[in-house]
C-alpha cells in the first residue's frame, strides 16, 4: 500500500505550514515536529501531564506532536503546544499557571523555535 499520511485536513495543513516555516527560518525543530505528525494514527504521540511535569522546569515551553492527556499532576507553570488536549489536561495545566495552545500558535510566537523542547 502507498503511504498517504493523515487524512484530517487540519493535520495536513499544520504539517504543510510547519515544513514551510522550517525552510523559511532554517529551524529544524519544525521539520522534525512535522515528521512526527505524519506518522500513522496508531503510532501517534500521546503524552500525559505527569510526563510533562517530570521532564520540564517552571516557565519552559514544550511541544507535544500529538495529544496531551490529563493523567497525573503538574505542579509548575509550563507553556504546552500540541495538536489536541483532553479537557482534564487543559484544566490541570491552567490550574498550575501554565498556557495551552495549538502548535501553529507557538509557531507564530516563536518562528525560530528557540528554547522549545519536544516531548514524545
Amino acid at each position: 500500500m502507498r503511504r498517504t499520511g493523515p487524512t484530517n485536513y487540519v493535520w495536513r495543513k499544520t504539517i504543510r505550514i510547519l515544513r514551510k516555516a522550517a525552510n523559511q527560518h532554517k529551524a529544524r525543530i519544525w521539520r522534525y515536529v512535522a515528521e512526527l505528525l505524519e506518522r500513522p494514527a496508531r503510532r501517534r504521540v500521546v503524552v500525559n501531564v505527569s510526563k510533562i511535569n517530570r521532564y520540564t522546569k517552571p516557565g519552559e515551553t514544550v511541544v507535544v506532536p500529538g495529544k496531551v492527556l490529563g493523567a497525573g499532576i503538574i505542579d509548575h507553570p509550563v507553556t504546552v503546544a500540541a495538536m489536541a488536549f483532553s479537557a482534564s489536561a487543559v484544566e490541570k495545566i491552567k490550574a498550575a499557571g501554565g498556557r495551552v495552545m495549538h502548535i501553529l500558535d507557538l509557531l507564530n510566537e516563536n518562528p525560530k523555535g528557540s528554547g522549545v523542547r519536544i516531548i514524545i
